[in-house]
């Protein structure tokens, strides 16, 4: 009966295994999302298949994907071990105290904005609890990356999802050095800043933002152009004060420049607010302890109000 329970234990970690393998068709991927070294990874799919009888990846010293029959094998057990994290997750909740790891996916703006200023204090509060933080500008599915909630701006939040308000509008600035205006003139309308250098910013997808304006029903969205390329806002704002263009960025990043002088805004009155950040997670999906905790973690801390909803 012991060497029964151990086998169906192991058989259950290397399916577990197996499809963390097949949804960052990566090793490495995988072994990141598991805590464990690539080469175990490796061991246990070895094992798998040598059981089983059958190759479930194609591997080669670049690419890892699927056999035929992997993709089946993928396709059957995907639903099956929902269920069964589910189930665990509900159990979870009779623990008096939020634990288990908390995976979450996010742009690298809403951690710093949301997350951080309560990280430390929430792992105080909460040391059964491990947060698994992944910086991702691509928009990634977080079912297929076995995340438990992503966080992003509301007009990027997927329909099916269930979404919590965690942060007021958001509005965007245009906005300079005094130098770089005086040496270049201030724009009077989106298009004057086709004569300007600008900021650019880049998506991890590789595709450049175009700036995007609307005044009285009329929007603008605009391909600027600029000697300086960047997939990191904050680093668009110290270029900006160092007098290298203009910038286009949530407002928030650039209070205490516009505050002391270090930078000016333009095109002010053509910046419209846009719906803040959202947290969501599939609607299917029940909420464990420890996103909960999260959640009111950064409720607190929030200024803004926050829309109540039921977890």
């Amino acid at each position: 009966m012991k060497d029964a329970h151990q086998s169906r234990a192991s058989d259950f970690l290397a399916l577990s295994v197996f499809l963390a393998v097949a949804a960052h068709r990566s090793f490495r991927g995988a072994a990141i999302e598991l805590d464990v070294t690539p080469s175990a990874i490796s061991h246990s799919i070895k094992v798998l298949e040598q059981r089983l009888a059958v190759r479930l990846f194609n591997r080669t010293t670049r690419s890892v994907s699927l056999t035929d029959a992997g993709e089946r094998l993928a396709v059957k057990l995907r639903p099956a071990m929902s269920s069964i994290s589910e189930a665990m997750r509900e159990v979870d909740e009779f623990r008096a105290t939020p634990s288990g790891t908390v995976r979450i996916n996010a742009s690298e703006g809403a951690i710093r904005w949301v997350i951080w200023p309560v990280l430390m204090r929430f792992l105080h509060d909460h040391p059964l609890v491990h947060l698994d933080i992944v910086s991702d500008g691509k928009l990634s599915d977080i079912v297929a990356g076995g995340f438990d909630a992503g966080i992003r701006l509301a007009e990027a939040v997927p329909q099916d999802m269930v979404a919590i308000r965690l942060t007021g509008d958001v509005r965007f600035a245009a906005v300079a050095a005094p130098s770089y205006f005086k040496a270049r003139g201030r724009p009077a309308v989106p298009q004057d800043l086709h004569a300007h250098d600008c900021i650019r910013f880049r998506f991890d997808s590789g595709a450049m933002y175009r700036w995007e304006f609307e005044r009285h029903g009329t929007a603008e969205s605009i391909n600027v152009s600029g000697r300086i390329t960047l997939t990191d806002q904050p680093l668009m704002v110290d270029a900006a004060i160092d007098g290298a263009g203009i910038a286009f960025v949530p407002e928030h990043l650039v209070e205490a420049p516009l505050r002391d002088g270090r930078l000016e805004r333009v095109l002010t009155e053509w910046c419209p607010a846009y719906p803040g950040l959202r947290l969501y997670y599939p609607s299917h999906r029940h909420v464990s302890s420890g996103l909960r905790a999260l959640i009111s973690a950064i409720r607190l801390d929030e200024a803004n109000p926050i829309e109540s909803m039921a977890l």
